[in-house]
Order: C-alpha cells, then sequence, then structure tokens
C-alpha cells in the first residue's frame, strides 16, 4: 500500500526526517510514536505532499508519487486528517462534510452523505446545520475524520486525532478507527501518544531526532520502548 524508501526532508538546511524507511500493508493500522518534535507530523505532510523530501521516494499503490500534488494524492485515495483539525468554523457540519467529496474523481456523483459516516459517528447526524465552530473538540474530531472518509481513501493519515479531547469520546474515536480498518479495508497512519490507541494497531514504528529507531508488531511493544519514546 505505502512504502517509504530514505526520505530525507529539509526545513531550509535544517536536517528535519533523516533516511526514514516505512512501510503499511493493505487493511493494516500503523502508529507512529516518538515524543514532540522529532518529526512525526513532518512525515505525514511528506506523504500527502504538502512537504518534498529532497532524497528518497514515496512509493503507493506500486506507483512513485513523489512528484505528484497533494490533490493528485487525494485522488488517489490517500485521505489526511491534520493535528488541530482544521474545521471550517464558519461551514455547517454539513458544508464541511461535502468538502470531502472534493477528492472523489467522479464528480457525476450525487453530493450526498453516505449512511456508513453517520453509522460511524452518530453525533454527526444530529448536527448537520450546526455551525463547525460551534461544536465540541471532540465533535469536531469526528467530522475532520468524516470529512476525509467521504473522498473515499484506501489510506487515512491521522495526526493525533485524541489531542486534547475527554476520555470518552477518545474510545468513540478508537472504536470507529478500528472499525473501519476491519471493515473497509483502508489502511491508517496513525500519530498517537494516548497508550491504549496505540495498542490498537497492528504495526509501530518509533521515531527519535527525525529517524525511525524502533518498528514492530505493537504486541511486542515493550514497556522499555514506551519509556523511551513515548513517555513525557
Amino acid at each position: 500500500m505505502l512504502q517509504l524508501s530514505d526520505i530525507n526532508v529539509y526545513y531550509g538546511e535544517s536536517h528535519i526526517l533523516r533516511n526514514v524507511d516505512l512501510s503499511i500493508e493493505e487493511s493494516q493500522m500503523v502508529c507512529l510514536i516518538g515524543r514532540n518534535g522529532v518529526g512525526k507530523t513532518t512525515l505525514l505532510k511528506t506523504i500527502i505532499g504538502l512537504l518534498k523530501s529532497r532524497t528518497g521516494s514515496v512509493d503507493y499503490n506500486g506507483q512513485v508519487i513523489s512528484q505528484k500534488t497533494p490533490d493528485q494524492r487525494a485522488r488517489m485515495g490517500i485521505g489526511y486528517v491534520p493535528q488541530g483539525r482544521e474545521v471550517i468554523p464558519r461551514l455547517t457540519v454539513k458544508e464541511n462534510l461535502l468538502l470531502g467529496l472534493e477528492a472523489v474523481v467522479d464528480k457525476r456523483k450525487k453530493l450526498e452523505i453516505p449512511e456508513e459516516i453517520f453509522n460511524l459517528f452518530p453525533v454527526l447526524k444530529k448536527m448537520l446545520s450546526r455551525m463547525g465552530g460551534d461544536l465540541s473538540g471532540g465533535q469536531q474530531q469526528q467530522l475532520a475524520i468524516a470529512r476525509a472518509l467521504m473522498g473515499r481513501p484506501k489510506l487515512l493519515l491521522l495526526d493525533e486525532p485524541t489531542e486534547g479531547i475527554q476520555p470518552s469520546i477518545i474510545l468513540e474515536i478508537e472504536a470507529a478507527v478500528r472499525h473501519i480498518v476491519e471493515t473497509t479495508g483502508i489502511s491508517v497512519l496513525l500519530v498517537e501518544q494516548h497508550l491504549h490507541f496505540v495498542r490498537q494497531a497492528d504495526k509501530y514504528y518509533a521515531m527519535q531526532k527525525g529517524g525511525i529507531v524502533a518498528s514492530g508488531p505493537t504486541h511486542e511493544l515493550s514497556q522499555e520502548v514506551i519509556q523511551k519514546f513515548l513517555a513525557v
């Protein structure tokens, strides 16, 4: 599904990502862990095309997409939910959701919201006419994930979806993401620091100083690795 090979990314002359190799299989949930500032968000932005790597390649479904623009990557099936959600506050919930259809190649499709979206996030159905900015943090996060799903992605990138959200909503988002992977075949790359959510993934990669320093199945994720790369 996704193969990153020898990715190096710079901000000016600051070397941010260093020789990153990472792979995701179909229908797989992979978690990227590490303390703040190690390059996790930079890696997601490189995958979606908001940042260009100086060296290395991004291979998606057997095709090198390193030169593709973000909108081209979205139409190829990569969805992105950024840190901070970036819900448009003066659009309604329904309007925010319909924006996700911009990633759909076939524009002849009707402008409607699939019922599966409301099955995943029932609260959104009751709030379609409310402004996005009036929602709570947890509701905005659910809206942001739902908006990305409107584009029918094959790969979903989630950047710290539980940040600043109350525990009960965290569990709902965890369950929804796991359900997405298990029932739709969508692969998920998750940047997360909430340990319970991390353990929902099939595989983990740990980052430090812009490089991948550990990886493996999450059932083998040891307390030593957690303390070294995740605990504050």
